[in-house]
């Protein structure tokens, strides 16, 4: 089993979104995060135009079995522009996980992602 941890950029969220959907993981968390680098964006606010130096990100976390690589490929397929700041994928190796409504360790996988 493994773990897939994705920061992208929050204009390719949905694009990525359904592509994993189209190839079967329809079970996936995400959440909205900062990130502080090199990287500024321009906002607008009242008509002023400011920078800011804390860049919104989306940081999607999924568990996989053998359809990890299949994963990695669609999130780097549809979530990168081309430009400097187009995220991060991190994989790591789990040893097992817990379901905690069937009070079981090691649960099988294809319950989570197909």
């Amino acid at each position: 089993m493994k773990k897939i941890e994705a920061i992208i950029r929050k204009s390719k969220f949905r694009e990525v979104k359904k592509a994993l959907v189209r190839e079967g993981v329809d079970n996936f968390s995400y959440v909205l995060v900062r990130n502080v680098g090199e990287a500024t964006e321009t906002k607008v606010y009242r008509g002023v135009e400011y920078e800011v130096s804390a860049v919104e990100r989306i940081h999607l976390t999924l568990i996989a079995g053998s359809n990890a690589d299949k994963i990695v490929k669609t999130i780097v397929d549809h979530g990168v522009t081309g430009e400097a700041g187009d995220g991060r994928i991190m994989i790591s190796e789990l040893s097992g996980t817990f379901r905690l409504i069937t009070k079981n360790d090691n649960d099988e996988l294809s319950d989570l992602s197909k």
